[in-house]
């Protein structure tokens, strides 16, 4: 079956009529796959996770072809940046205030079988590979740096017979250079969660993506208060797929308190809620309409690079793909887990 797959996947990179192509293969065949397609003049959007691991997320990033004149482009895609919706929420806050960011998915238990190929260690699978790989890139977008240090990472194994090396469920935790903490939680066999919880325990559990960002108290300059305090939590619903529905909550928390002991005066809570489906502003290169989707907006992106147009400024550039693969790695390791491995094909070519 796989010779017929690798025959027609050949076919396509042959056919002179094709001018790139999209790979959505699973993870352990991007390298190659990718590798094959840009030596054959193919512009590549390339399917999350971009590579297995870091050694051949640098060897494709950084292969010798892409420094050549009029080159094929290469995109990974995480299309979820490319929304107005994601680029919204960015400008809500300042990455050096955050004190903790959180991201929370799961799927519901029975959405994927056991014997899917995402949980298959041979073809880099696991949920690190897969939903926790949008976490992971969601914690390193509101920093805008990368991690100092990775402090905590455990998994859920999969049940009874299945791959040791595989994990059902991710939790993680990293130290950020602006001394805020980023945590993901990500599942793919997700219970419970509900009420009464000895009888719901083992129930699928339904929830929205959740990308919850805290930041640092600051004083509010208040000439009718001695010292008036605010804090601002930014919540964004589904921030996977906000064309279908999302919900951004910025909930402002304000305190009055007293200078000379710091007591308590009085407190209140403003939030306003946004949602997001089109660029504020059309101009600089933004285009769309409210019912684009994340695909569609990256999509658009992809050809406007190819073309050499002005876009809307959003991309995945190599060196953003490399290092999200390395925190992948670091996670993996750091959970007593074993890398995802390396393609043959990274040692045969040159």
């Amino acid at each position: 079956m796989f010779s017929i797959l690798k025959a027609i996947l050949k076919d396509l990179l042959d056919d002179p009529s094709l001018d790139a192509v999209y790979i959505p293969l699973p993870n352990g065949l991007h390298y190659e796959w990718g590798l094959k397609a840009l030596q054959a003049g193919k512009h590549v959007l390339l399917e999350k996770p971009s590579t297995s691991n870091a050694e051949e997320a640098k060897s494709l990033f950084r292969h010798p072809l892409l420094n050549q004149p009029n080159v094929p482009v290469l995109l990974e895609a995480f299309h979820y940046r490319f929304h107005p919706a994601w680029q919204t929420f960015l400008s809500t806050f300042d990455s050096k205030d955050i004190v903790d960011a959180s991201a929370a998915q799961s799927l519901p238990a029975g959405f994927f079988s056991d014997s899917d190929i995402r949980f298959n260690y041979a073809l880099s699978g696991g949920t690190l590979m897969d939903f926790g790989t949008y976490a992971i890139n969601c914690i390193r977008q509101v920093f805008r740096e990368e991690p100092v240090t990775i402090t905590e990472a455990s998994h859920r194994p999969m049940p009874k017979g299945g791959n040791k090396e595989i994990d059902h469920a991710i939790k993680a935790k990293w130290n950020f250079p602006n001394g805020g903490v980023g945590s993901i939680e990500a599942d793919l066999a997700a219970r419970g969660g509900y009420r009464f919880p000895r009888l719901t325990k083992s129930w699928p559990k339904l929830a929205l993506p959740k990308l919850t960002v805290q930041l640092s108290e600051k004083e509010v300059l208040d000439p009718k208060h001695k010292r008036h305090m605010m804090q601002r939590t930014v919540v964004f619903w589904n921030m996977l797929g906000p064309h279908l529905y999302h919900r951004i909550d910025i909930i402002d928390r304000h305190a009055i308190r007293n200078t000379e002991n710091d007591g308590l005066i009085k407190s209140w809570c403003e939030t306003n809620y946004m949602k997001v489906y089109e660029w504020p502003k059309k101009d600089n290169g933004k285009v769309g309409q409210v019912w684009w989707t994340t695909y569609r907006h990256q999509l658009e992106e992809l050809i406007n690079r190819i073309k050499k147009r002005e876009g809307s400024g959003v991309w995945v550039d190599a060196e953003d793909s490399i290092r999200q693969m390395e925190m992948i790695d670091a996670t993996y390791l750091k959970a007593g887990l074993p890398l995802r491995p390396t393609s043959k094909y990274l040692g045969s070519v040159g």
